[in-house]
């Protein structure tokens, strides 16, 4: 079970002159790595998320990324993810493993932003996404 994904590495993005942020190229991949929950049919957040940099990435590089699965047991989910530039098969740039942790609906409610939950609660199709999360096959 895998998706992909590219991202564009944009100056805004840019830590040292030139390159890429490690933080904004760790967000990109706990991004992808959380979209493997979507497959899963499951809500979850990142428990750990362990990332090497292998190779600089300049600024208006594409990273090519993609994300699997490795294991499930019980609520955790074990995955690893790549990014590459120069295409899909080009060098490893930056690499991840995580864990992510099956959640319910409740756990947003019982630590968000009252203001932020309400109004997310009042839209009838945040309400149906949810509920169709909590289905796990």
């Amino acid at each position: 079970m895998s998706v992909t994904a590219e991202f564009t590495v944009k100056p805004a993005h840019q830590g040292a002159p030139g390159l890429a942020h490690g933080g904004v190229l760790a967000t990109a991949m706990d991004e992808t790595l959380g979209a493997l929950s979507w497959l899963l049919r499951v809500i979850a957040v990142t428990g750990r998320l362990e990332t090497d940099y292998v190779l600089p990435v300049p600024v208006d590089t594409v990273l090519f990324l993609e994300a699997e699965v490795t294991a499930v047991h019980g609520r955790k989910i074990y995955c690893r993810a790549t990014g590459r530039t120069g295409g899909p098969e080009g060098p490893v740039a930056v690499r991840a493993e995580a864990l992510f942790i099956e959640v319910k609906v409740e756990h947003f409610i019982d630590n968000g932003r009252p203001e932020e939950i309400q109004a997310a609660m009042s839209d009838p199709d945040q309400i149906r996404r949810a509920r169709a999360f909590e289905v796990n096959p």
